[in-house]
Parts: structure tokens; sequence; C-alpha cells
């Protein structure tokens, strides 16, 4: 009786691979398949279950083993043939689109999302007057054709503030006339006691390794940041929580940096620890106007571009101890940062972060449309 197909061995770079390719899920559907097939026969399952699994048959099944056992990884990428495609019509393809535009729920299908399988099986089983033999490949060039990618969806908020024109124009004035008289606010946070991951320089195919962390018992810190407009300077301290008291402490240091009494202008956003009675107060009697950031806009605070940096170069690729020596690190790069403010690092990812920020809100600053604006 002959052995049942089953894939070699797999080195643990190799099982890290698979693992990577069939849970992010993203590249070739081609390649996520045959790894997925690979990785289900290192498991240990039959190839009739996995051909279940896939939606293949069981020869095509084997086929992908064989060749991952002569060639390794290299044998998930697909290898396309030439040959004439078929000849399909121009309402062919408009029903295409049309098809593959409209959500299969819309279609009475009973799931949220084509894949090419679907798609196709629809194009050619649907019970409409229009039906079209089409393979997966052909049909995925022809999506390509017209500018159809498979993509995640993606969620949006807009601001539904009735004062947002006003909060905004008000915000870019004082920038424009005073910016040696602005101030910003905000929490960066939650900073949390784990292994982050980063980036950084390394040997090829050698990346620095941290650590799994599966217990977090050192609860968060939320860092209270202000920032000089005019002066281009950075501070703040570490809190275990936002709260007004926080705030008012924040607002008073804004303060103390400008003590000569004249009026200042300090941006922030409408939380609720922002803007209390007591705060309000205190900002009427030292002369301090607070200039509210509209509802779901606090990409207009300049502070936020900031934070960009300190993420990345403070938080990103650690693996501190405790929270004592996260804050002590983010001090020592807020001394740095505040003596090397036109540094070209500092300057380019101030910039990443802001073309992050303002283009996933799909506006520029004083809140006219890129597309008005252009």
């Amino acid at each position: 009786m002959a052995e049942p197909v089953r894939v070699r061995r797999l080195s643990d770079q190799e099982g890290q691979q698979l693992l990577r390719i069939t849970r992010r899920g993203t590249g070739s559907a081609i390649r996520l398949r045959r790894a997925m097939v690979v990785l289900a026969s290192a498991g240990g399952n039959s190839v009739p279950v996995i051909a279940r699994l896939v939606q293949a048959d069981e020869d095509s099944v084997r086929q992908v083993i064989h060749r991952f056992n002569e060639l390794g990884m290299a044998s998930l990428n697909p290898q396309w043939a030439g040959g004439r495609p078929r000849l399909i019509s121009e309402d062919d393809e408009a029903f295409i689109v049309a098809t593959a535009n409209t959500r299969p729920e819309a279609l009475d299908q009973p799931f949220t999302r084509w894949s090419l399988r679907k798609l196709a099986d629809y194009l050619a089983h649907n019970r409409g007057p229009r039906r079209v033999r089409v393979g997966r490949e052909r049909l995925r060039q022809l999506l390509r054709k017209h500018d159809l990618t498979f993509q995640r969806t993606k969620t949006w908020k807009e601001s539904n503030d009735p004062a947002k024109e006003a909060k905004l124009a008000r915000i870019e004035q004082v920038m424009t006339e005073a910016p040696d008289r602005v101030f910003a606010f905000d929490e960066f946070g939650p900073l949390t006691i784990r292994p982050h991951g980063g980036a950084g320089w390394a040997p090829a195919g050698h990346p620095d390794r941290l650590p799994a962390n599966y217990h977090k018992l050192h609860g968060v810190r939320q860092f209270h940041g202000c920032y000089s407009v005019g002066d281009d300077t950075l501070w703040g301290v570490v809190r275990r929580r936002k709260s007004a008291t926080n705030t008012l402490a924040a607002l008073k240091s804004i303060r103390a940096a400008r003590p000569d009494g004249a009026p200042i202008y300090v941006i922030l956003d409408n939380l609720s620890a922002h803007r209390g009675a007591a705060i309000r107060q205190w900002a009427a009697r030292h002369k301090v106007e607070l200039c509210f950031t509209p509802t779901y806009s606090s990409w207009a605070n300049p502070i936020e571009a900031h934070f960009g940096p300190l993420r990345m170069f403070t938080v990103a690729g650690s693996n501190r101890a405790n929270h004592p020596a996260s804050t002590k690190a983010i001090h020592a790069y807020l001394r740095w940062r505040n003596a090397n403010t036109r540094h070209p690092d500092v300057l380019a990812a101030q910039r990443r972060e802001r073309a992050r920020i303002r283009s996933e809100k799909g506006i520029r600053w004083g809140g006219r449309s890129l597309a008005a604006a252009a």
C-alpha cells in the first residue's frame, strides 16, 4: 500500500513564513491557498481533508505538496502560463464589473464579500438573464483592467460639530497672527509596559528579536504633552490617567512659559477633562484662551504631528522593565529633541505624521478639502 502524500518536515523559518502568509491573508490569492495546503499537510491533515478545506481537487493538492517538497518556499509563487484569453463581449465585462461592485448580500448570497471562486461561480450559475463562464485568472485580469482591486474596508468619521468652521478659522487665525503666543496640549497614550514592535538596521534575514509578553502587570500611563508653536519645544509629564486636575497642571506650566501676563492661546481637543468649569475660570483669570478643535478633528491640533516622532523613537522597538524607565527614556528624548529641533530625522518624522493624519481625513489645514484647495 502506497504511503499517503505528505509534506516533508518544515524548518522553523518555513513554518513561521507559512503562518505569516496564512494569518495576514494579503498578497497573491494563489500563494495564500498553496501556503494553506502546505501548512495543513504539515499539521497532519490528509489530502481529502485539505482538498475540502481549500475547495480544490485532490490531484491539485498532491501536486502542491510534491512541488513544495522539491522546491521549498519558491513553489508557492504562481508561474502563469501563456495562451490567448477567451473573448468576452463588452456587455459581459460590464456585467462582471457591476456584479463585483455589488455586495453579495444584495444578490441574496450568504456572504459579505466576493472571492474570485465565489464570484466566478455566481456569474456562471446565477438566476438572472445573463450568465458568463469565466476562469478565475481571466476574471482577475478583467477586474484589474477595470481598476478593481481587493482591499480592506475602512471606517471613517466626519465632524458633526456645528461650530466646526468657526473653530478651525480661529485656530488658523491665532497660528497666523501670533504664533509666538500659541501653545498646544494633548495626551499621548496609553503607554504600556510590554515589548513594542519597531524597525531598525540589522543583518539581512536576522532582525532584532523581542520576547513575547502575556502578562501586563504595570497598568497604563498617559503622557500629558505641551508644545510651544513659536519656540518649537515639546515638554510634558507622565500621569496615571487623564483628569481635569492634570489638565489644569499642564495649562499652568504653559502659562509659566509666558509669565509676562499677556494673552496666550492653547489649542486642545474638547475632551471633558479639558473643559471643566474650574479650567475655564482659571483660564479667564489668567488670560488663557482655550481654542478647542472640532469634534473628531483632533488632527487640527499642531501637537499631533510631534507625537509621531515621539512614538517612533521612544516607544517603537522598546522593551522596558517598568514605567519609571519608560518615563526616563521619554524625557531623555525630549531633551535631545528640543536641543535638535531642526534635525533631519525629526523633520522627516513630523512630515510623515502630518501626511498620515491629513491624508486620512482627506483635508488640509483650515478645513478645506484637498480637491477644492488644489
